[in-house]
């Protein structure tokens, strides 16, 4: 079995880091931050284990910035996504599953198109 190497994109690591420095004081972020680690941990176990997304409706943010041809999206606590996309590693053994953004709802929204009802 491929080992799975988890790496950030700066923007995502960006949050991943505002939420750790946050997270001693407030519930909120500490909750997100526990999510986030222990969704990393299940993404190294079985790196398909976030919600994969139709190739067609990845948006082209994502295929520019990142060149993500696939997308999985892993709910987080208060209606936040983590999404990240794999890639073959240096090595052959090797899967690297790339989070690309974590944002919150809102964003998700906006990122996929989705209107406001």
């Amino acid at each position: 079995m491929k080992k799975v190497t988890i790496k950030f994109s700066d923007e995502a690591k960006k949050i991943f880091l505002f939420l750790e420095e946050k997270s001693p004081y407030s519930k909120k972020e500490r909750m997100l931050f526990d999510a986030i680690q222990h969704k990393i941990e299940l993404i190294k176990k079985d790196r398909q284990y976030g919600i994969p997304i139709s190739k067609g409706l990845i948006p082209a943010y994502y295929k520019e910035k990142h060149n993500a041809s696939n997308l999985f999206r892993v709910e987080l606590p208060c209606f936040w996504r983590m999404l990240y996309t794999l890639k073959e590693g240096e090595q052959k053994i090797e899967i690297i599953a790339f989070i690309i953004d974590i944002i919150n709802h809102k964003k998700y929204n906006k990122k996929f198109g989705y209107k406001k009802h």
